[in-house]
């Protein structure tokens, strides 16, 4: 099946001149020049990037403040929502993104940031989903925290500290402490009790816009490759958040000085599209099958 993604997070490709190409090791950025990144930059399309605080940014305009990159990349999916009701052809379109991004073009501009023992790699691994049941469709940021901490149990085993798990919520779901109104997804860090031991486990929020407010999160709300817009515009920010999980997965490695990560830098950033057979916009090709349209980076 060939299956084109809409919305995807690619124009880092195009706006790779904002980044930095090697690690340049401890000094190259001063933590008391920048302001620290809160893993919410993924604004709601229309609003601009946030204005330099503190010293003047120069160069490529971001830094490393000296925390650690994630050395291996592996993706969980925690499913929340009536996602077989309101969205069927939603899983399918997320995982096939997921599944095959590493080793792409795109995922390689990761790899250009790195830390004292060596640099992000160009691999990304599917390690596994699950479902948290759950009717609720107002969650808080704690909310969240909980179901990851959930799905860590579900997960069975020893959780993993180089996973990024990604809660996914269908249709008709609010985050309340900003989706749609200032961000589109975000990505955090959390110490998280399993076992008797407390590990440091990265999570990330995305949301499914679909309805009257997609357009805050979509470029395409009418038409979008795969005939799911909302899917479509989730993949966009997975890949958002993923990147800079990888690249300042405890939210002190690498960002500017007015605390915008990787991704950020490229927000609302399209490179060059094609038109694909259903009329929606469309970009290059991902692991010869899948392709896709940028809307970020």
């Amino acid at each position: 099946m060939r299956i084109q993604f809409s919305l995807f997070a690619a124009s880092l490709l195009a706006c790779g001149v904002l980044f930095t190409t090697a690690y340049a090791g401890p000094g190259s950025g001063g933590q008391n020049q920048d302001v620290r990144p809160n893993g919410r930059g993924d604004r709601i399309r229309g609003t601009p990037p946030k204005a330099p605080a503190g010293a003047v940014a120069t160069g490529n305009g971001i830094n490393y403040h000296h925390g650690p990159v994630l050395h291996t990349v592996n993706a969980y999916y925690i499913w929340y929502g009536d996602w077989n009701g309101l969205d069927p052809t939603g899983p399918p379109i997320l995982t096939d993104f997921v599944s095959n991004e590493g080793g792409s073009s795109y995922f390689d501009i990761n790899t250009t940031y790195g830390d004292t023992t060596g640099g992000v790699p160009n691999a990304v691994a599917f390690a596994g989903q699950t479902t948290v049941a759950g009717n609720s469709t107002s969650l808080a940021d704690n909310d969240i925290a909980n179901i990851v901490a959930t799905a860590l149990v579900q997960f069975g085993g020893t959780p993993d500290t180089d996973g990024v798990y990604f809660v996914l919520t269908a249709p008709g779901i609010n985050e309340t402490s900003g989706f749609l109104t200032q961000y589109c997804g975000w990505h955090n860090h959390g110490s998280f009790p399993n076992g008797g031991t407390t590990w440091d486990i990265k999570y990330s929020f995305v949301g499914n816009a679909s309805g009257p407010s997609l357009g805050r999160c979509a470029e395409q709300t009418s038409n979008s490759p795969n005939g799911d817009p909302g899917a479509d515009a989730m993949v966009s920010v997975i890949a958002h958040e993923l990147e800079e999980t990888a690249t300042d997965p405890d939210l002190n490695a690498w960002y500017d000085s007015s605390g915008e990560e990787n991704a950020d830098k490229c927000a609302w950033t399209f490179g060059a599209t094609y038109t694909a057979s259903n009329g929606s916009l469309a970009k290059s090709t991902l692991a010869g099958e899948i392709t896709w349209f940028s809307r970020t980076g």
